[in-house]
Parts: C-alpha cells; sequence; structure tokens
C-alpha cells in the first residue's frame, strides 16, 4: 500500500504531560524511516497560523539528531496551547470585548502551502475533538491522547497518567510525616478535571483515610466522623486526596478562573474542605495544592514506553490509510478508534468499580456513607 505521504506535521495541543517527547520521538524515527520528512508545529497550531511570530517560522525541521535524548525529558519540545482552537480563535475587539473566530479554511490552506500531507495530533479530549473537526473539513490526520487526567475514552489508558499518580502519591507519603509531627489534617488537593483517577489512584496507593473524587459527590460529615474516631483511637492526624472536580451533595464545582476560548479552570476546593473540616472537628488542618506539579518531571517507564507506542502507532495508521482515527490501548494491544468516538464522552470513575470497593474494603471514606457505617 502507497500512502502517498511525503512529509507529515506533529503538534502538541492542551495541557502538557510526561510523555510527550517520547510520541515525537518514535514518530520521528518511524516515519524518517518511512523516507516521510517530518516537521513539528509549535505551540498547538499557532505555529502554523502565526509563523512569522517565530523565529524558526513556526515549524521545526525533526530529525534523527535533532530529538536524540528526548525520551526522558518532560514536557514538549514543541510547546503547547490551551489558546490556539482555529475553530473558534479568540480575537479581542477594540472595544475590549472578545469574539471567536472560525479560521479553518486558514489553517488548511498553510498545510497547503507548506507541502504537508497528514497531521499527528496529540491531545487531550478538547485537542482531539478539534482534530476531528478538521478531519472533517478535510485535513489527514491521525489523533495521539494525552492527558494525565485519563479521562479519555476509548483508550485503557494515557501516557502522563502514571507520572502523575506517582509523583502525587510521592508527596502524600511525605505529608503523612508531616501530619503526625503536628497531628494536623492535611487536605492534598490533584488535578484530574472532571474525572476522579489521579486522586482514587494516588489516595489508594498513599493510604490515606479519604477521597473525594467527582464521581461521589459528598458530605463532610462522614469524614468528619472518621476523623473524630481516629482522634480518640489516639491518631490524631488525618490525609483527605480530594479531586479538583469534586462537589459537594447538590452543589457545584469550584471554578478558579474562565477565560474567553479557554475551558472553566477548576480549583480550590482543597483549601474549602480544609476549612469545613477544621470548624467541624476543630483540629488545625491544612490544604495542599500539588497543582502543575503533577504536570512536570521526568515520565516514567510506563509513560515512555506508552509514548513509543502511541507515536510509532500513529506513523503506521496513516501509512496503512486511516485517517480521522485515534491510537489507543486495548492490551495487550494498540488499536485504532474513530475520533468521533474517543471524544463523544468523558471516561470518569464508575462508583461500584474493584478500586472504589477496594478503597472502602481498606476503610477509606468517600462522603456517601451513612453515619451508621464503621
Amino acid at each position: 500500500m502507497t500512502s502517498g505521504i511525503k512529509r507529515v506535521a506533529i503538534n502538541t495541543g492542551g495541557g502538557d504531560a510526561p510523555g510527550l517527547n517520547a510520541v515525537i520521538y518514535a514518530a520521528t524515527l518511524a516515519a524518517g524511516n518511512r523516507g516521510w520528512e517530518v516537521v513539528g508545529i509549535r505551540d498547538g497550531f499557532n505555529g502554523m497560523l502565526f509563523g512569522d511570530d517565530y523565529p524558526d517560522g513556526g515549524l521545526i525541521e525533526l530529525t534523527r539528531n535533532r530529538v536524540r535524548g528526548i525520551i526522558h525529558q518532560g514536557g514538549t519540545i514543541l510547546g503547547s496551547t490551551n489558546r490556539g482552537n482555529p475553530i473558534a480563535y479568540p480575537v479581542q475587539q477594540p472595544d475590549g470585548s472578545w469574539i471567536e473566530v472560525d479560521r479553518t479554511d486558514e489553517l488548511l490552506g498553510r498545510f497547503a502551502e507548506r507541502g504537508i500531507d497528514a497531521l499527528i495530533t496529540v491531545g487531550g479530549d478538547g485537542s482531539l475533538t478539534i482534530g476531528n473537526q478538521l478531519h472533517n473539513a478535510g485535513l489527514p490526520l491521525v489523533g495521539v491522547p494525552k492527558t494525565i487526567d485519563n479521562d479519555l475514552d476509548r483508550t485503557a489508558s494515557t501516557f502522563g497518567f502514571d507520572s502523575a499518580v506517582g509523583f502525587a502519591s510521592e508527596c502524600i507519603d511525605r505529608l503523612f510525616s508531616t501530619a503526625t509531627s503536628h497531628s494536623r489534617i492535611i487536605v492534598v488537593e490533584v488535578m484530574g478535571r472532571y474525572a476522579g483517577w489521579i486522586a482514587l489512584h494516588a489516595g489508594m496507593a498513599s493510604g490515606v483515610h479519604a477521597i473525594l473524587i467527582p464521581e461521589i459527590p459528598y458530605r463532610l460529615e462522614p469524614v468528619a466522623e472518621l476523623i473524630r474516631e481516629r482522634a480518640q483511637r489516639g491518631s490524631t492526624y488525618s490525609i483527605v486526596c480530594v479531586a479538583e472536580g469534586a462537589k459537594p451533595v447538590g452543589g457545584e464545582h469550584t471554578v478558579a478562573a474562565k477565560a474567553v476560548g479557554q475551558a472553566e479552570r477548576l480549583g480550590g476546593i482543597g483549601h474549602k474542605v480544609a476549612t469545613e473540616l477544621e470548624a467541624m472537628t476543630g483540629r488545625e488542618s491544612r490544604a495542599v495544592v500539588l497543582g502543575h506539579l503533577l504536570r512536570g518531571g521526568s515520565p516514567t517507564s510506563l509513560d515512555r514506553l506508552l509514548g513509543l507506542r502511541f507515536g510509532a502507532a500513529a506513523v503506521r495508521a496513516l501509512d496503512e490509510g486511516h485517517r480521522g482515527v485515534m491510537v489507543a490501548l486495548n492490551p495487550p494491544t494498540v488499536d485504532y478508534v474513530p475520533l468521533a468516538e474517543a471524544t463523544s464522552r468523558q471516561k470518569t470513575v464508575p462508583p461500584d468499580c474493584d478500586a472504589i470497593q477496594t478503597a472502602r474494603d481498606m476503610g477509606i471514606r468517600f462522603g456517601d456513607e451513612s453515619l451508621a457505617d464503621g
């Protein structure tokens, strides 16, 4: 089969995640071994739309030498952005207001001008939704799932998740010693948006006492009850792991900020929970927000391997004639699934899953227990 591809582009969009450079590395080598030229687009699609703003014209020639040694590096050598949606690009007006402009035709024209035959777009649900829309508009592309949140549907896992969970767990482990020393409640807020995968896995791995996730709206009284019971038994400290998207029964998500052209930014729930638990238990409480620490740093070996597999699979998909698909982990293989299906819904934690049941068997509370529960 002849794919007809001579020049392929790679871009990375949305929040960074450990393992992005592994994707770029494998895709560059796999494409180069097929005789294709490879270029990287700077900062999502911005390097293509605003090439004059970059000393290198917005594109980076990716060769074996250029990507040497990047597998272990965090972040992305191409740069990224969550403000560059070409289909609804935010443009400020003279009066200070904002409008969203569709720059799809302009973008497709730039791809043609630069002789790019296909795109490998690496991103989360937002970036891959854009990718699906661009595919429908005629741009040949394959998507690669990327998110520390692990909330993309149709793939068993995404690279970045293992690194985020591992570092969150390490931080929580460290907080146990300071919580014990000062007899405090420490509430640890972690990323995850509307899915509780990071909080659940990191919390369980570190043996916290309560986990609050978006999928299980909480009441704090069962958590406060557990803290009081622990104090009566002589355990004067407690650790609570809270997903940034957790919300109380009948309440809303805690939003830190919302800007034009961006998804709402969650954050602040950790401080709310700490303040309320201190009032309910009389015990000194502190909130620790891990935030972007979970995105940074070197990827774990698992995330490196998954990134490498995804990058090579994306090139194979293009070579085999697939378009408008996302590479996806379906253990033990990497498959292709339609982008439209992969972006149609988020993958959230099933409240009755084995991991939740395991945590409950360990005595971890989720804030939905009746006060008669032990």
